[in-house]
């Protein structure tokens, strides 16, 4: 009698690219398009050796109970992984994979349209087009801040923020950044200079965020964070959510007290704080990071290839946790 092909719960739909490496295997895909509703996913994953989750599905001891002893692995067709207890897998044997590297470009692309979209006033101009607001060329209309020449200050210098810098390079700007150890190469390729958050914060005209979610970057840029920066400054979150305080960054937009901001990622995804929905000066885009086809694409791929790894007993070319 033939071997049953293992069954993969894929949460929800992903690019064929993908799709097509795990074709071998019994494969649900959950969810054609929203992220599926938590009992769905319950009932769901019992009995999956694989499940391969985006970043809108929690993956917790709940879920990896919920799928049983057969469960190998669990791959994140994401870089961040704050949506699964790592931990959980790690003392049930479950492996845990990402997809790192593949969309630090599209990912650092987004961060300086956010950048120049917010010093230039970009969406309040496309919106008074649209709105037919528009009546003449100006010498006072929609001015905004130049970004060629100024300081970035980047907070977090891994993979994506290096590629920020050296777009950063091209504008002709002084870089600064926060990390929890030097980057030499960095810093003699690009002239970066690590410094003290404070400082970062005081000496930037730009600052873009690029850690990771940890118990030590929740809110990491608050209402003090926010009074040190300039009142020219622009604040770029294409990171994650909860590493600003959406109510303090609010109230120093409404004041005054920072220029602008672009944001990709929001504390409560997908909710955006009211008081920043009134605002003329925020940038808001629904975390679009990484949406380029071609990363889509190499992100679906290196998942499934992490998944299909583990289910033959390789080491995944990815592994967040592996097996003990």
């Amino acid at each position: 009698m033939a071997e049953l092909p293992q069954k993969v719960l894929v949460a929800r739909r992903i690019p064929e690219v993908g799709l097509d490496l795990l074709s071998g295997l019994d494969v649900e895909v959950l969810s054609e398009e929203d992220p599926p509703p938590r009992t769905a996913l319950l009932r769901a994953v019992r009995g999956a050796s694989g499940i391969l989750t985006t970043l809108t599905e929690r993956v917790d001891a709940e879920v990896l109970d919920a799928a049983g002893p057969s469960l190998e692995v669990v791959a994140n067709m994401a870089v961040g992984y704050d949506n699964i207890d790592v931990a959980a897998a790690e003392k049930r044997g479950v492996i845990v994979t990402n997809t790192p590297g593949v969309l630090d470009e599209t990912t650092a692309d987004t961060a300086f349209m956010l950048m120049l979209a917010a010093a230039r006033r970009l969406g309040e101009a496309e919106r008074m087009v649209r709105a037919g607001r528009w009546r003449h060329w100006g010498p006072e209309l929609l001015v905004g801040l130049d970004v060629w020449g100024k300081t970035l200050g980047i907070v977090g210098m891994g993979r994506i923020g290096q590629a920020v810098a050296r777009r950063a390079r091209g504008f002709g700007m002084s870089v600064l950044y926060t990390a929890r150890s030097s980057k030499a190469e960095a810093e003699r390729e690009l002239g970066a200079r690590r410094v003290h958050l404070e400082e970062l914060l005081a000496e930037s005209d730009f600052v873009s965020l690029h850690v990771p979610l940890t118990p030590q970057t929740h809110r990491l840029i608050g209402s003090k964070e926010l009074r040190k920066m300039k009142s020219t400054s622009v604040l770029v979150n294409t990171a994650r959510g909860p590493v600003v305080d959406e109510e303090a960054l609010a109230e120093a937009l409404a004041e005054g007290r920072i220029f602008a901001a672009g944001l990709d990622v929001y504390e409560n995804e997908p909710g955006v704080h009211p008081k920043l929905l009134e605002l003329e000066n925020v940038v808001l885009a629904p975390h679009i990071g990484s949406a380029s086809i071609e990363t889509r694409n190499r992100m679906a791929e290196m998942a499934a290839r992490n998944l299909l790894a583990v289910l033959r007993g390789e080491e995944p070319p990815n592994p967040v946790v592996t097996r003990r």
